[in-house]
């Protein structure tokens, strides 16, 4: 019995030594996984041309607050951008000067095509009829396509050449640019 004991003490170790050996062996597997590279998913450009075809008009139609409905057809960047655009150097809260807007938004944007002091999409403060008369695909890059986009007055005869960019983000489409050169 003696004996028995230095036996079954060992036997535990060596055991107890076996186990760490086997949990801390990393787990490697011979075959490996082929991983496919995929482009993502292109914007369907019949669809997003018809939306801002759309879209555009009926702003223009609607009744609705101008803000508000600005602010469902573009994204949040864009509009932000867009209401300090128009709102440089006047006499209202939070007016940027210039340079602040210029310091502000470049980054982002080409502040120099911002429509400074002009509404969006359109320089005139009045309308009466617009159409969409243009909106011809430029580029497209995954999520965006960028258009040139024709957008006529035809009450006062007035065409307003745009460069849209049209962005689809959480299953719809945004106006996330316009670049205007007036």
């Amino acid at each position: 019995m003696k004996y028995l004991l230095p036996v079954i003490l060992i036997f535990c170790l060596a055991c107890q030594n076996k186990k760490e050996t086997i949990a801390t062996e990393p787990i490697v597997k011979k075959d490996s996984v082929k991983v496919e590279t995929m482009d993502p998913p292109k914007i369907n450009e019949t669809l997003a041309k018809d939306w801002l075809k759309k879209t555009i008009e009926a702003f223009f139609k609607s009744d609705n607050d101008y803000n508000k409905a600005m602010q469902t057809m573009t994204t949040n960047d864009y509009y932000d951008y867009k209401t300090d655009a128009t709102n440089v150097d006047l006499d209202v809260d939070d007016a940027l000067t210039q340079a602040e807007f210029d310091k502000k938004w470049k980054p982002k944007f080409d502040t120099k095509k911002a429509g400074i002091g002009t509404g969006f999409l359109i320089s005139g403060q009045d309308w009466q009829d617009i159409k969409v008369t243009k909106s011809d695909v430029i580029s497209q890059k995954n999520d965006t396509l960028i258009f040139d986009v024709n957008i006529r007055d035809v009450g006062f005869n007035e065409n307003y050449p745009r460069i849209i960019k049209v962005k689809a983000q959480d299953g719809k489409f945004l106006i996330a640019d316009v670049l205007e050169d007036e």
